[in-house]
């Protein structure tokens, strides 16, 4: 199908996914997830398991992984005032303790009003209402604030994970590091300590990011054309180590393979026209869709999206919209687990 590059179609990133093919409790051992590769030049597909991963890299590549890890974000608790239930979600970290955060129910977070949680060991203030209906709220509490979440927080799976979360750390990476993120990169949930072992036994370098993830992430496109979509923005750190691994890599020739659309788009917002990376500390609202030119990235491991989000979006820019949509097609019929505890995909 011929895409109108200037008059792109939210529609046109729909595709039908039965219900029982959303992924709900994680595969063990991690790497056990099926693999399908995508080449992104011929659309040839291959059928793998991820810990086939190993032989489609090759010495002298780079591996770029995002080392963010995921808050227990999620409190419950009551309205000081009232002793009305109430949910926050932590979003993203402002100033000093005050927080960006999803209310719910909205109407009891008006400015002023005080909330209690975990039997008063956290308060909070809504301080104001921003865009997107989020608050800013400040926090109070004795000692460390992210040992208080560790707590009396609960890990934020998204809405279309309903069950029951057996042990929070299978909803973080191996790798994880930075807290931050309000949700996992979760192309990176299929590695684990011996395969990454490998990859660096094979000669590949592995170089690491920071993407704090929002839940901007998940929301869907609710525009129709998609030029006509806002981003949210989110907070990234580009080390010098990582640079210099990336830039090397360029120079002799081997290829840069992100895991995961976060690490991808940390390196397409560093990145200068000639490829050339350096150590950056900065907000991204970068939106990647059929038609943007790569500047660092050859390939991708990633999850399979949502329909109509901006992810699949983004994977339609790197492997061509036909191939894409085919392969989506392909992992529908051949019954592959979707989304962030999902199998995964290699374009390459």
């Amino acid at each position: 199908m011929e895409l109108d590059l200037k008059n792109l179609q939210t529609k046109d990133f729909n595709f039908d996914l039965p219900k029982e093919l959303i992924a709900q409790t994680p595969l063990e051992p991690r790497d056990s997830s099926r693999l399908l590769t995508l080449n992104k030049k011929t659309g040839e597909i291959e059928h793998k398991h991820f810990y086939n991963i190993i032989d489609h890299l090759n010495p002298g590549d780079c591996l770029v992984l995002n080392d963010s890890r995921v808050l227990p974000a999620r409190l419950y608790g009551i309205k000081e005032e009232t002793g009305a239930k109430v949910e926050f979600l932590l979003l993203t970290h402002r100033e000093g303790n005050v927080w960006e955060v999803l209310c719910g129910p909205g109407k009891r977070a008006k400015p002023g009003s005080h909330f209690v949680f975990g039997d008063g060991l956290l308060k909070a203030e809504v301080l104001e209402i921003i865009e997107d209906g989020n608050r800013l709220a400040e926090f109070t509490y004795e000692g460390n604030f992210y040992e208080m979440l560790d707590r009396i927080g609960e890990m934020p799976l998204p809405h279309y994970i309903t069950a029951h979360l057996e042990d929070n750390e299978r909803y973080q990476t191996v790798y994880s590091k930075e807290v931050g993120s309000a949700a996992a990169p979760t192309a990176g949930l299929h590695f684990t300590p011996e395969l990454l072992e490998k990859v660096k036994a094979k000669g590949v370098n592995v170089a690491f990011v920071t993407l704090h993830v929002g839940l901007g992430t998940f929301r869907p496109v609710s525009v129709e054309n998609i030029l006509d979509h806002k981003m949210h923005s989110e907070h990234y750190y580009l080390p010098k180590v990582a640079a210099d691994l990336i830039n090397d890599t360029k120079k002799n020739g081997g290829r840069v393979i992100a895991v995961g659309t976060t690490s991808c788009r940390t390196l397409e917002s560093v990145g200068t026209k000639e490829g050339c990376i350096k150590e950056s500390d900065g907000w991204t609202d970068i939106f990647i869709y059929p038609g943007y030119q790569f500047k660092v990235l050859d390939g991708l491991i990633t999850n399979f999206h949502l329909p109509e989000s901006t992810l699949i979006m983004l994977v339609s820019a790197l492997a061509g919209y036909d191939h894409i949509m085919n392969a989506y097609k392909v992992a529908v019929s051949e019954k592959y687990r979707f989304f962030s505890f999902g199998d995964a995909m290699f374009i390459y």
